[in-house]
């Protein structure tokens, strides 16, 4: 198994990269899709972040209201540790849990935002950012997500900073251009990923 960690900014595109390579023959294990998972309704997630947080995160219908969540969390460091406290553990234990079961020869992409923050790039055999410019990143979340340019400055101020996202890459995609050479450099890196692949299988093979 092959471990990939994939990370970027909110803004920068990350899922658009790990579409593509989900499609290529990556086996995905989406931190964010997860992060979803573990608060849906009736989870012991859910339950924990009700009690924190209180009932207005929740919507008439029992589900967690993410968009009043994030104007909660986003503007206070503390209560953002509050709810990663909740969140991460589950996360990381249900990810486990697709890893396992995740073939030996596979390469298994983890889509994780917070690999910088929380210095997890040691747990991966490679680190791929996808990077375009914070200018940029505000410009999708208000034309894409509807935030105002001042809700996504706030959620972009509460990751780790783009310089301290380049500084933990192996591999980098610049997603600042058209979708076109997003496709070019996500098959030339899903080749890249192949190789090393292959390499490091030898290199684990019993002499």
């Amino acid at each position: 198994m092959f471990k990939v960690g994939l990370t970027g900014g909110i803004g920068a595109g990350k899922s658009e990269v790990s579409r593509r390579l989900a499609a290529l023959g990556a086996v995905l294990i989406d931190a964010d899709a997860i992060a979803r998972e573990v608060v849906a309704p009736g989870t012991p997630g859910l339950a924990q972040v009700r009690e924190t947080f209180g009932e207005p995160v929740l919507r008439p219908d029992g589900s967690l209201d993410r968009e009043k969540l994030g104007e909660i969390v986003f503007a206070d460091r503390d209560r953002l540790a509050a709810l990663n406290a909740i969140v991460h553990p589950l996360v990381g234990e249900r990810m486990a849990e697709l890893e396992k079961a995740a073939a030996g020869e596979a390469i298994v992409i983890y889509d994780v935002p917070l690999i910088a923050e929380n210095n997890l790039a040691a747990g991966f055999d490679l680190v791929v950012v996808v990077d375009t410019s914070p200018a940029l990143q505000v410009e999708r979340l208000v034309r894409y997500r509807q935030l105002s340019a001042e809700q996504a400055k706030a959620r972009m101020a509460a990751q780790a900073t783009r310089e301290q996202r380049l500084a933990v890459a192996d591999l980098i995609i610049d997603n600042s251009a058209s979708l076109t050479e997003l496709d070019r450099q996500v098959g030339d890196l899903w080749s890249e990923l192949r190789r090393r692949a292959r390499l490091t299988a030898r290199q684990q093979m019993p002499r």
